[in-house]
């Protein structure tokens, strides 16, 4: 009975923590100004002492957590993600002034499997982004903080959503391609 009751009061902080990762570091609003952009370029970075995590835990202490791919290099495949989020944008964002997109991860948290496949969660993505003049390389827009989070659902809902195609991948990836498009809009 202690151990369930335990047990259960471990899963119900993790919970907590995933649900207000973001409360303590909000995004910076986007400067009150006319966009007209057309996204041009995109790097990625990490920011450079990014912790990784491959525990199962409820809630691992690390920066990066991401089980949609299969287990390897975690920032490379943020980045991926990241990358076909920008291309995707790119579609959406045919304005007048071509801009370079420089983004830096500060926090990519998705869920363990422990945690997807019992009580689900969020992906909590923190980034900053500065925005630059394509052509002249003028920044237009300092670099400031983006935290954002998406729902993880647990249980058969996760189930429900891998077997019709929303997987970890598409999903988070789908919320990328929203996320930038908004914050260059």
């Amino acid at each position: 009975m202690f151990r369930r009751s335990f047990m259960a009061m471990v899963a119900m902080a993790g919970l907590a923590a995933c649900s207000g990762g973001a409360a303590f570091v909000p995004s910076q609003a986007a400067p009150d100004i006319q966009r007209s952009y057309a996204l041009a370029q995109f790097t990625f970075a990490a920011k450079p002492d990014i912790t990784v995590s491959e525990s199962e835990d409820y809630y691992p202490f690390a920066d990066v957590v991401w089980r949609g791919d299969p287990r390897g290099p975690r920032v490379p495949q943020v980045a991926a993600m990241f990358q076909t989020a920008a291309e995707r944008a790119k579609r959406a964002l045919t304005g007048e002034v071509p801009v370079a997109v420089n983004v830096t991860l500060v926090r990519f948290h998705g869920v363990t499997d422990r945690t997807r496949y019992s009580v689900g969660g969020n992906y909590n993505i923190i980034f900053d982004m500065t925005v630059r003049d394509a052509r002249t390389g003028t920044v237009l827009e300092p670099a400031r903080r983006i935290a954002v989070n998406l729902d993880a659902p647990g249980g058969s809902e996760a189930v429900a959503l891998e077997q019709s195609g929303q997987t970890q991948k598409v999903r988070v990836t789908d919320f990328l391609t929203s996320v930038l498009q908004d914050e260059l809009s």
